[in-house]
């Protein structure tokens, strides 16, 4: 299980880092998004990269996804989200710090579960039959 940081300029580019993180990236994501203050996903991510952020960020969220760190990071690096993203290894100090953040933050407003996909092929003609006027 990984745990997923975005730090974006609005609430709508988040949303939308989400959907590629589940869409094109293929990334089951377990938990809610949670909103983190900024702030804080600030200083996290200086820390990380040890180094200073060019821009601040307005909205922040994370989550848990069910993939291992290693896929995560590479499906990750495959997409172009609207939004800086990143999985934070549980080798790093801060990850204690944000799933700290995480119990004590609300959902993020938005956001809802995409829908299950189905292996299963769907017989439309038998759908058809069963609702069709004689």
């Amino acid at each position: 299980m990984a745990l997923i940081l975005i730090r974006g300029e609005n609430n709508s580019k988040i949303l939308n880092a989400i959907a590629d993180i589940e869409r094109h990236a293929k990334l089951n994501i377990k938990t809610k998004p949670k909103a983190i203050d900024s702030k804080i996903a600030d200083s996290i991510v200086e820390s990380i990269l040890k180094s200073p952020l060019r821009s601040k960020s307005k909205v922040a969220t994370a989550f848990f996804v069910e993939e291992d760190i290693t896929l995560s990071i590479m499906q990750v690096k495959t997409i172009h989200p609207p939004a800086h993203v990143i999985v934070v290894s549980d080798e790093y100090e801060e990850y204690s710090r944000l799933e700290g953040a995480l119990g004590d933050s609300d959902n993020l407003s938005g956001y809802y579960f995409s829908k299950a996909k189905t292996t299963e092929l769907k017989d439309y003609k038998k759908d058809f039959k069963t609702h069709s006027r004689n």
